[in-house]
């Protein structure tokens, strides 16, 4: 697979209904985007002619319709999206981070558990 692109937050829409159920039309996806955002088709078009640009998408053309399908990992979109936003943001280093979503988050006892059984496992 190709290397990660960089994908905006809009694209990120895009891509999550292409990573869900592929191949899709355009309209396919116009219609699974319908309840979450109110964009025109037009801006829909749009944002997949960007991905098919930066190799996020392909598609196949059947008669008239093209059918789009992910040419990129999601995990690993998100991995490399990830470390982006830790670099940008907190100059590399994870600690600063999760202090701030620790200390400006609500947990749950549960998610408190999960997340000592992670540092616990992280620790071995």
């Amino acid at each position: 697979m190709p290397e990660s692109p960089n994908i905006s937050d809009a694209e990120w829409d895009i891509m999550r209904v292409v990573w869900h159920e592929s191949p899709l039309t355009a309209a396919n996806i116009i219609a699974r985007l319908s309840d979450s955002r109110s964009w025109k088709p037009k801006t829909v078009k749009t944002l997949i002619g960007r991905l098919v640009q930066k190799k996020a998408l392909d598609f196949q053309k059947d008669g008239r319709e093209y059918a789009y399908y992910p040419l990129v990992n999601e995990d690993e979109c998100v991995s490399e999206a990830g470390r982006t936003f830790l670099d940008r943001i907190y100059g590399g280093s994870l600690k600063p981070m999760m202090v701030h979503f620790l200390e400006s988050g609500k947990l749950s006892s549960e998610d408190i558990q999960e997340l000592k059984a992670l540092l616990q496992e992280k620790e071995k």
